[in-house]
Formats: structure tokens, sequence, C-alpha cells
């Protein structure tokens, strides 16, 4: 089944590449949206919320993988080569690598121009900062970060567990990933409700994110502001400066290999956010910084792709 799932992978990368999210094809994040609105509607209100959290959590998770494994097993039982198509479309659903670069892009063109009103509003689709006021600076800073951290959430570590359960713990993944953009805020509506769903989702991206920002330093040799070694120091210290045990790994390397500085102020609905910067770098982010990013991201990701080759072929030799 290795080889299988190896072979979904790579069909399910070239899918997306070719045709990203198309609006006319039903997506199973759309569902799974549907899903948790309609359990958190619900319960998410009285007591025990962290409680009715935790079983929203296992409720979809519990219904994402019975049917997915469902599906797959039965499309390996008509044909081999059915069920590597099932699997790919499935895996093809939980990575965004072509969404995420042209949303990227959305907001590095306005910005080469200079059009700063439309960049904003572009820039406003893909983070839930305050975009109205930003300069230059602050919107290429959003764009990178955006870039940098979805790396991992949105095409590594869906790959990652695609190597080892196939397609449906690829969703697994997914429907958790889901779950913590929706109900896992630490406002007073979502504190206690989406507890479990951020904590998890934390769990799930340990791994990835860390592979995924070693890759960026190991894949970008030129880039490097130092030597390998120290520079995988600077890379782990700088990332526990974000206040998420995942996020910082990506969005370190990413300041790391731009030569640029990110975190700093932002602005949600008004309120003031502090957080603490990463990297060394002063010069002022540009549009540029942006193709960069994507460039960073998209050398990470093939580069992930091959370590998942030789991970896949260490653990069919043992087995």
């Amino acid at each position: 089944m290795i080889a299988c799932h190896v072979i979904a992978i790579v069909s399910a990368f070239i899918l997306d590449k070719w045709l990203g999210d198309p609006k006319w094809l039903p997506h199973p994040v759309v569902g799974m949206g549907k899903l948790i609105t309609y359990f958190e509607r619900r319960w998410n209100c009285g007591r025990w919320r962290r409680e009715k959290g935790v079983l929203l959590l296992l409720t979809v998770l519990l219904i994402v993988t019975a049917l997915s494994l469902a599906l797959v097993w039965l499309s390996y039982q008509v044909h081999l080569l059915l069920g590597v198509i099932v699997e790919a479309l499935l895996i093809a659903s939980t990575i965004a690598a072509k969404g995420l670069k042209e949303a990227a892009e959305e907001v590095a063109r306005p910005l080469a121009t200079r059009n700063l009103l439309e960049t904003r509003r572009k820039l406003s689709y893909i983070v839930g900062r305050d975009t109205d006021q930003l300069d230059e600076k602050e919107i290429a800073r959003g764009a990178i970060e955006t870039v940098a951290e979805n790396t991992s959430d949105g095409v590594t570590a869906p790959l990652f567990y695609a190597l080892i359960g196939g397609a449906p713990l690829a969703l697994l993944y997914r429907a958790t990933n889901t779950c913590d953009s929706m109900v896992g805020y630490k406002n007073e509506r979502y504190r206690d409700f989406g507890w479990a769903s951020a904590k998890f989702d934390d769990v799930l991206n340990w791994v990835p994110s860390r592979i995924t920002g070693v890759l960026m330093l190991l894949l970008h040799r030129k880039r490097r502001q130092a030597p390998l070694g120290q520079s995988l120091k600077m890379l782990a210290r700088e990332a526990k400066k974000h206040p998420s045990p995942n996020s910082g790994w990506g969005e370190a390397a990413m300041a790391l290999l731009l030569h640029v500085t990110l975190g700093g102020t932002n602005t949600y609905q008004g309120m003031t956010s502090e957080r603490a910067k990463m990297g060394y770098g002063t010069k002022a982010m540009t549009a540029k910084d942006i193709d960069e990013s994507i460039a960073i991201m998209n050398r990470t990701v093939l580069g992930f792709l091959v370590f998942l080759f030789l991970l896949g072929g260490f653990i069919y030799a043992i087995t």
C-alpha cells in the first residue's frame, strides 16, 4: 500500500498544480465546514463548552474518516487503478499549493504598481488582520507570512499524513485544521469550545512544520545568511518567538532566507496585537519579496516530495 500511497500523492500534487480547487468541483472542506457549523450552533452554548468542543472534534473526525475509509476501500476493491485515482483526488482536495500561490500573486501584482487600495482588498481575502491602513511593507509582510505558514498547513502536512495513512489520514488532518480555523480562537465565544480543535491541530502539525522549516534552509543554500549549522540554531531560536508552537518554523525560515523581519504589530477588528519579531533583516519588504516567498514555497514542496519518496522507500524496505 505504501507504493499506492506514493503514486496517489504524486498524482495529487500534479492535479493540484494543474487544477487547483476549481469552483465547479464539490470540495470536501466545504462539507466539513457545513458539518462544523451545524454542531457549533447547537453545542456552543450553556455549560460544559470544553467537553462539547471535544465532542465536536471527535464527531467531525469520525464522520470524515469513516466516509473516506469506506470510499477508498470500495474503490480499491473494484480495481487497484480506481483506488489510486480516487485516493489521488481526495488527497488533492487536502492540499492548496496552487491556491496559495495564486492568492499571494493576487496581492503582489497590484502592490508592484503601488495600487494600495486594490492590494489591501486582495490581502484581506487571505489574512484575518485589518488591512485598510497598511502600507507597502506591511502588506508584503502579511502576504509573506501567509505563504510561510501555509506551506506546512496547506501543503506539506497533508502530504505527510497521506504517506502515513493515505487519503483518510490526509482528510483527518484537513478536518482537524478546518475545525481549528473555524472554532480554534481564543476569544470569549470559542476559548473553551475550540480548545480541543486548537490543541489537536498543534499536535498534528508538530512534526511536518519542523521538517518544512528545516527543508527550507537545506534547499536554499545560496539564500542562507550563515552556515547550515548556525542557520538551524537561528531557526530554532526564532521559531520559538511565534505564539503558535508550529507556525513559527515556516515563518522564521522564510524570514532568514529573505533577509527580512516578520512579526510585529497587527490589528484585528480595531484591537492591537503585538507579536515578537522573527529574523534579522532590516530591508523594507516589497512585491518582489512576495514573489520570492512563492519560489521558496514551491522548491520546498518539491523537496518535501523527494523526502516522502525516501521515507516511503525506507518504510517499504523494513516492512
